[in-house]
């Protein structure tokens, strides 16, 4: 696709809302969430008076204030299990400590076992108030991170540092307060919570919900605004077609995307997907390359080429839907855990179908576990309806995947993976042309030398980097590195200090966004097996 035919098909917008969709997946909310409080809050700032630099901030805070979610995932599944179930059910809590308290001691480890369910309700007592915290700057960071590979100005990044701050100065990280505070997070602070109640239990309650957080959480004049026009605002939230309004109402001039930017973003999505579970850092990114250079390898065109490259980022998108404690279940998964599996693929798809442009991509990367002989899923599709570009990426996915860690699993030498693929070949499962490209593709795959040194980071600052991005706890790293816990805890700072960041999960994420982990010594792989 040449690139004059992409800036003028591909919208920032199309793009974020796409995106938008999979943090509903990912917070447990249904879909179109995002959409419903970008188109709030927006007709809120039109009622206020709004300039139209300001609607569009406020535009895309709505549309990127949860896309830093992958941060605090297994945070959540540390207290409650379910994190998706978590995020669904604390989602009108107010974020002040004894509201948290009280739902940590809800819900902590509800479905579980009794002993477990105290052993998650005394970490969630003990700890979990300040890895709140923490897990809050972390969205802050990576969603400020995400939203500068679009390049939409600072204002809009202010206000995504600003996600849990609040009006009266006791939010996180508590650096703002009152006219401090974006106008734009002013206006999604009320949004978000007010879709959430409106559609839980109707107009009057989302009205007394946000009356009486006027002067702590919101900013009372806007909050008074709202009051004054809920019902023009909330009713239009019940529209057939929220996509299609979302689209609509962005700012003139529309943003567009050049290659070079999409790119940029598409890659920034698979490591937000990558970062919610220890055992798949990297996974999409190196499927993406894998499956891209196999293409080039079979003599594909390269708009073919491309094309595979991105669906292999995008190909676990949908994994976003199933809860983090399925995935990185160390034993046999149930049959109704496996029957929510088999319906990720189908998310992905979903999630990319809404945008003209994705949505190609979307339905090759939705192919990845089908198999030749039908036994894949989600639609179990036969031999004959397998491209080869599917064919492909099936390939490289199951490849990559042996040769990284799982609960349930060490990783595989590359060797013994090869051995898979040839016997899943030999099973009618896999293509034997994709196969043999991927495997050819792979051993002539070497992991460059860093020509510079990324963001100053000393080689030693670099190993503890990507040992930090393997789960690896600081008296771990210690052990593995010979060197003891309180200079790990000295590098630690000093790689934030290089790279700008405060927290594990921002540090984790510029790791991966600059191709640290394929570095990783290849023993470090079982340090981290649950």
């Amino acid at each position: 696709m040449s690139e004059a035919r992409l800036k003028s098909t591909l919208r920032h917008a199309e793009f974020i809302a796409s995106l938008s969709l999979a943090t509903d997946l990912g917070t447990g909310q249904p879909l179109e969430h995002a959409l419903r409080i970008c188109l709030l809050a927006f007709r809120l700032g039109e009622v206020l008076g709004l300039t139209s630099d300001e609607l569009r901030a406020v535009y895309y805070v709505a549309l990127l204030r949860y896309v830093g979610c992958t941060a605090d995932s297994q945070h959540l599944v540390d207290i409650f299990g379910d994190e998706l179930l978590a995020h669904s059910r604390v989602a009108t809590v107010e974020l002040l400590p004894l509201p948290m308290v009280m739902a940590m001691i809800r819900y902590a480890g509800d479905g579980y076992p009794l002993s477990e369910r105290l052993q998650k309700l005394t970490y969630g007592l003990s700890s979990g108030i300040a890895r709140t915290r923490e897990s809050q700057v972390g969205q802050c960071e990576i969603a400020q991170n995400i939203a500068r590979s679009f390049n939409l100005g600072e204002e809009i990044n202010l206000a995504l540092g600003q996600i849990f701050e609040r009006w009266d100065g006791r939010g996180t990280p508590g650096n703002a307060q009152g006219e401090e505070l974006s106008k734009a997070i002013r206006l999604v602070h009320i949004a978000q919570d007010a879709e959430v109640f409106y559609r839980v239990d109707g107009l009057s309650t989302a009205v007394s919900m946000v009356r009486k957080r006027a002067g702590g959480f919101y900013d009372p004049a806007v909050v008074s605004c709202f009051v004054q026009h809920s019902s023009h605002l909330l009713f239009e939230l019940d529209s057939d077609s929220i996509w299609d309004i979302v689209q609509e109402i962005e700012p003139r001039p529309y943003l567009y995307l050049d290659e070079t930017k999409f790119d940029s973003a598409i890659r920034a999505i698979a490591d937000f997907i990558d970062l919610r579970s220890v055992y798949t850092r990297g996974h999409s990114a190196s499927v993406g390359e894998l499956a891209s250079t196999a293409a080039a390898h079979c003599g594909l065109p390269d708009e073919d080429i491309i094309a595979l490259r991105r669906a292999g980022y995008v190909h676990d998108v949908g994994r976003m839907a199933i809860p983090l404690a399925i995935w990185d279940k160390p034993g046999a998964l149930t049959n109704s855990e496996m029957d929510r599996i088999r319906l990720y693929p189908y998310y992905t798809e979903r999630i990319l179908a809404r945008s003209p442009y994705l949505a190609p991509l979307g339905s090759l990367a939705a192919l990845h576990r089908e198999r030749l002989d039908g036994s894949g899923y989600h639609r179990g599709l036969p031999a004959s309806l397998m491209s080869t570009s599917a064919r492909i990426l099936a390939a490289a996915d199951v490849y990559q995947s042996k040769l990284e860690t799982r609960a349930y699993r060490a990783a595989l030498e590359p060797q013994a993976a090869a051995e898979e693929l040839l016997s899943q070949v030999r099973d009618g499962k896999l293509d034997k042309q994709a196969v043999v490209a991927v495997l050819e593709s792979a051993t002539g795959k070497r992991t460059p030398k860093r020509a510079v040194r990324i963001a100053n980071l000393s080689d030693r600052e670099v190993e503890v980097l990507q040992l930090l991005a393997h789960g690896l706890p600081t008296r771990q790293i210690a052990n593995h590195l010979h060197i003891s816990a309180k200079t790990v805890g000295h590098h630690i700072q000093h790689i934030y200090d290089k790279i700008g960041v405060s927290t594990r999960a921002a540090a984790i994420f510029f790791a991966l966004q600059n191709n640290l982990l394929q570095e990783l010594p290849t023993d470090v792989s079982v340090l981290n097996k649950k």
